[in-house]
């Protein structure tokens, strides 16, 4: 069982050995790491370190999500955002 507060998105780069990661709920949340398996650990002891630090400096932490989900899409480029 995945055992994360917030949803995840991972997403894969043309180098097989990098992506990157980010929770859409808990702003400012974000990282890289070597595969899907390891952005998921990593992410995993990440959000429970941002969260502690958003609360030590005083800042609103949202509600962890019920029913968190892990999506793994392809790195979204500036050019494919602006729509170009």
């Amino acid at each position: 069982m995945i055992q994360l507060s917030y949803s995840l998105v991972i997403e894969a780069t043309s180098d097989p050995a990098f992506f990157g990661f980010y929770a859409p709920d808990l702003p400012g949340f974000t990282g890289t790491g070597t595969s899907v398996d390891d952005c998921i650990e990593r992410a995993r002891v990440g959000m429970i370190e941002h969260v502690a630090l958003l609360v030590e400096r005083g800042m609103a932490v949202p509600p962890p999500t019920p029913h968190p989900t892990v999506t793994v899409q392809n790195e979204r480029r500036l050019a494919d955002a602006a729509g170009f």
